[in-house]
């Protein structure tokens, strides 16, 4: 039968319908997943923390995680979208804006609408990071309720601002200084280290941490193998965030800035700077958690160049990473006196900047979609930027939190345990019965 010009326009038609409609749903379930395997970041958060912690405050510790989790979700929904879809010019509402409403179409389940939620989700994961971050060094002495305000703070005012100023492709820091960040170290993990250490200037340090002397003591968690589990299950999740990072279209992949990218170049780095950080922190620390934790350091150090590295240079810029950060972290400790239960601020925050610069120096002149190229210049402008949006707000509404009694339990609770104080259950309740307790009033005599 032959078929008339119209008949194979309109085929040629059905079938640019059916592969719009194939890309479109490869595009929601890739970033699905994605966002299921974020949640595992939040999975190794709290068992890390718990880990990290005396038995006493296990549960507090978690608890704190999954206040941040709950939390964050509806207030992301209802400002934190609007936020980053509002302010990438800087101050100035976006006309884009509108679409981050909650009455919005683009926020319910409009069946013509294949990107919007499943962003949002996205976006709602990397947020409840930023307090998981803050949540790991405050443990054993912050309040849960002043820690939640916090952390909401963080997570869906504080973060998505700064996203939207450099981890956007209209963002000003992107078309004035040609700041490239592309799997978020700075976006992400400086602004909640700047804003973490902010917090722990106010909070102060555990009862004991501290000698009259200045000395200082250890103060060990109750599960070393709890903490190293946990900080895998980041490990994990990270290739869930990493994925985020990394736009699906039906021509191919991009970065969040439009430039080319694929998750070829993403395979090659994360593994290589994972191994990278692993092998720097335990030369130089031989501790399990700190190799651990140089995993986390690896990622974020070379996380702002993902797309460009070569993997050698990959491997380099971590390794080096992880043997200057765990003794940036000892610095902080020991010479400035700030109580960083789990190396979060030096972790995430230093890392942070390690991440942003690394990218001027070893990328700089590579072009940008928008505004001028990759420069030094452009990102030490843009990483002042993110550290004073971190620390700013974190130390003065911690101040003011503090000002009121809500930032830090009392001394009595800290002593006994913030379980005990703030817990209605027991991590270990086997451990509070005495040994022998039925025969405990029957003397061997008798």
């Amino acid at each position: 039968m032959n078929e008339t010009t119209a008949d194979v326009a309109a085929r040629l038609e059905a079938l640019e319908k059916s592969l719009e409609t194939v890309n479109a749903l490869n595009s929601e379930i890739f970033y699905w997943w994605c966002t299921a395997l974020m949640v595992a970041i939040h999975a190794g958060f709290l068992a890390y923390e718990m880990g990290a912690s005396r038995s006493k405050n296990a549960l507090a510790s978690g608890i704190k995680n999954l206040l941040a989790f709950a939390f964050l979700m509806p207030a992301f929904y209802f400002v934190g979208w609007w936020i980053y879809l509002a302010f990438p010019t800087g101050l100035t509402i976006s006309a884009d804006a509108a679409a981050g409403l909650p009455w919005s179409q683009n926020m319910g389940p409009n069946v013509a609408d294949q990107a919007s939620g499943i962003f949002y989700a996205a976006f709602a994961l990397f947020a409840a990071t930023t307090a998981s971050i803050m949540s790991g060094a405050c443990i054993e002495r912050i309040r849960l309720s002043g820690f939640t305000i916090l952390a909401v703070l963080c997570g869906a005012f504080v973060w998505n601002l700064g996203a939207s100023w450099g981890w956007h492709p209209e963002g000003w820091l992107v078309t004035s200084f040609g700041f490239h960040d592309v799997a978020a170290a700075g976006a992400v993990h400086m602004i909640s280290g700047f804003f973490t250490l902010g917090v722990l200037i106010n909070l102060g340090p555990r009862i004991g941490r501290y000698n009259a002397d200045g000395s200082l003591n250890e103060i060990t968690g109750h599960s070393m193998p709890m903490s190293m589990i946990g900080l895998m299950l980041i490990v994990l999740g990270f290739f869930g965030f990493l994925g985020g990072c990394i736009i699906y279209t039906a021509d191919g992949w991009t970065t969040i800035y439009n430039t080319p990218a694929n998750l070829s170049a993403f395979g090659f780095n994360t593994l290589m700077s994972i191994a990278g950080g692993m092998i720097g922190a335990y030369l130089v620390t031989r501790d399990p958690f700190w190799m651990m934790s140089g995993a986390l350091i690896g990622v974020i150090s070379s996380g702002s160049g993902l797309d460009l590295y070569y993997p050698g240079l990959a491997f380099l810029n971590s390794f080096i990473a992880g043997c200057v950060i765990p003794k940036l972290n000892d610095m902080l400790i020991s010479k400035f006196k700030i109580d960083d239960a789990v190396g979060a601020v030096a972790v995430h925050g230093f890392t942070g900047i390690w991440g942003i610069l690394a990218v001027g120096i070893l990328a700089s002149g590579y072009p940008n979609v928008e505004g001028p190229a990759i420069s030094f210049t452009g990102q030490f402008a843009s990483m002042i930027v993110y550290a004073l949006l971190g620390f700013v707000p974190g130390y003065a509404v911690s101040y003011v939190l503090k000002l009121f009694g809500i930032l830090r339990a009392s001394p009595d609770a800290e002593l006994v345990g913030l379980d005990k104080a703030e817990v209605p259950a027991m991590a270990y309740p086997e451990s509070h019965i005495p040994a022998f307790a039925d025969h405990a009033s029957t003397s061997p005599a008798e």
